[in-house]
């Protein structure tokens, strides 16, 4: 199987944690991409920097490495094989995966040396 194209998108992120029980915040829902996750423990929504937004824990910084898709939900070690290329670079990943595709936040000062990286390995990063 041929490795895949990555997209690195021009926005920075932050990674919000709030508690389980709190409600969404409005504005999330206007953002053109954002990603929410909900367990028993807690609730976090990552979304682009420029919007502020009062949570317990928040992480800024982030840029994302979009996997090109669309991917079969049958396909099978993207998701490790990427990040083992990363975690070989010393690059800390949070991912997000979708119906189509995944998604690799990587802070911003390491950014260059996960696309060195991934390249070496015989990913296209665009």
């Amino acid at each position: 199987m041929s490795k895949q194209t990555l997209a690195v998108l021009p926005e920075s992120f932050s990674i919000h944690s709030f508690p389980q029980n709190a409600e969404l915040p409005a504005a999330v829902l206007t953002q053109p991409l954002y990603f929410i996750g909900r367990t028993r423990d807690e609730l976090s929504i990552v979304v682009p920097d420029t919007l502020t937004l009062t949570s317990e824990n928040c992480d800024a910084g982030w840029r994302i490495l979009e996997v090109l898709g669309p991917l079969q939900l049958s396909m099978v070690g993207i998701m490790a094989s990427i990040g083992s290329v990363l975690a070989k670079a010393r690059v800390s990943i949070f991912v997000v995966s979708t119906f189509e595709t995944d998604y690799f936040l990587v802070k911003q000062p390491d950014l260059e040396r996960a696309i060195r990286a991934l390249q070496q390995d015989g990913y296209k990063v665009d």
